[in-house]
């Protein structure tokens, strides 16, 4: 198995003032060529904190990628650094890099500049692959320390344009393996619960095979089985008959298949099924709506939303009756339900989907912080559920919508089973 580590170059990843996203993506392309991701590293701008670390991974990994340093200014020391290590003699000029220089230069108006042109300067023991979308070469040490080095500029769509050729050197110079993963969603349960669920499953999965739980409050649990060694087809049909067991074991708790997200199962199942929905949303203030419409082509589905914040909005607009408010409370089963059947009727939907509660700060004696009650209306009838959850605001708002979308997925589908 081919291994590799990613290092990311630059004070401004380690004082978070700006985000690594390079190493994610090239953490997925990597691993979907066959290469193992193993580590990841963040150095600052330190050249001797540099040489040691390169010299540590590449000691013990096949491939080491580094982001960063590369630039034109004082402060890009890397290809300095890269030169002491390669015991480069000196540097020479790369023409393919130089004249991609002139042309982006061009393109932007600009002059060429002294140290516009150094950037076409590699060490004499580096291979270079051209950076088609900036000035900074895409440099290669083989045998460095035991080990290759890709150097590649820290430009987030620099880094990621750089990917293609990356994976096709790699491929030319390694025998990778195939790594099989394979991901399930799922929803409605709590990531210690479901572990306790499983445990006997995942405690006799063959010792090639490992499960990974990876919770999102956004999207629930998913959970990924990988593979790293073996045949391709022998991978995937192995893969397949353990999944087929652990669905078994989860039921109705498995949304999807892959990555996709609750937004998007619904969304499917909607236009499959020639339905259409709608939402009132009190506690979750329109992010439901967000959600549904963030998916492409939702608009064949989802005919609109009620943001009913204040009581008037309720009643006026939904119809929810004032007895049943001053009965009841804004937050209850009552009301969510109200809501439901209030939104479908007014915008004519198939089914609709309601949330009322109390994200927070502040709560009271019978609906603490956290509390949501969701209605989910259809042809056949009308549920709620309640749930508790302990988070701040924002939180709480995320998870809202998101069981709500899980609920009316639950609710819609066993219709669709009657």
């Amino acid at each position: 198995m081919i291994n590799a580590c990613i290092c990311t170059i630059g004070d401004e990843i380690l004082i978070g003032q700006v985000v690594d996203t390079n190493s994610s993506h090239l953490a997925v392309a990597l691993e979907e060529a066959g290469v193992r991701i193993t580590r990841m590293v963040s150095i600052g701008d330190e050249r001797e904190e540099i040489a040691q670390t390169l010299r540590k991974e590449l000691s013990r990994s096949t491939i080491v990628i580094t982001t960063g340093g590369l630039g034109p200014t004082k402060d890009d020391i890397t290809k300095g650094v890269l030169a002491e290590l390669s015991g480069s003699k000196g540097y020479v000029e790369h023409a393919g890099q130089l004249e991609m220089i002139r042309k982006i230069l061009a393109f932007r108006g600009l002059d060429m500049l002294p140290n516009n042109r150094a950037q076409a300067l590699v060490p004499d023991k580096a291979e270079v692959i051209v950076n088609q979308l900036g000035t900074a070469p895409i440099m290669v040490f083989r045998n460095l320390f035991g080990g290759t080095l890709y150097a590649l500029p820290g430009v987030p769509h620099e880094a990621v344009g750089a990917i293609p050729a990356l994976v096709e050197d790699i491929r030319a110079h390694q025998a990778l393996t195939h790594i099989c993963h394979r991901n399930i969603m799922v929803y409605g349960i709590a990531e210690s619960a479901l572990s306790q669920l499983i445990a006997p499953w995942e405690d006799a999965l063959p010792e090639d095979m490992h499960l990974a739980y990876l919770p999102n409050p956004l999207t629930g649990i998913r959970l990924r089985l990988s593979i790293y060694s073996g045949e391709e087809g022998e991978q995937h049909a192995r893969m397949e008959k353990q999944l087929s067991q652990l669905k078994a074991i989860l039921g109705d708790k498995v949304y999807a298949d892959g990555d996709s997200t609750l937004e998007e199962t619904l969304g499917e199942i909607f236009k499959t099924n020639n339905l259409t929905v709608s939402a009132a949303e009190s506690c979750t203030g329109g992010e439901i709506a967000h959600l549904f419409t963030s998916v492409p082509g939702s608009s064949n589905y989802f005919l609109g939303s009620v943001t009913s914040y204040a009581i008037s909005v309720k009643e006026n607009v939904l119809g929810v009756p004032a007895d049943v408010i001053r009965e009841h409370g804004v937050v209850s089963s009552e009301v969510a339900a109200a809501m439901a059947e209030g939104v479908r009727r007014l915008t004519g939907s198939d089914y609709s989907v309601a949330t009322t509660g109390l994200a927070g700060p502040s709560g009271d004696e019978n609906n603490p912080v956290g509390t949501v009650w969701i209605g989910a209306a259809g042809p056949h009838g009308t549920q709620t559920v309640r749930y508790q959850f302990r988070n701040d605001r924002k939180r709480n708002i995320e998870r809202f919508a998101a069981s709500a979308l899980d609920f009316l997925r639950r609710f819609v589908l066993a219709d669709l089973n009657r």
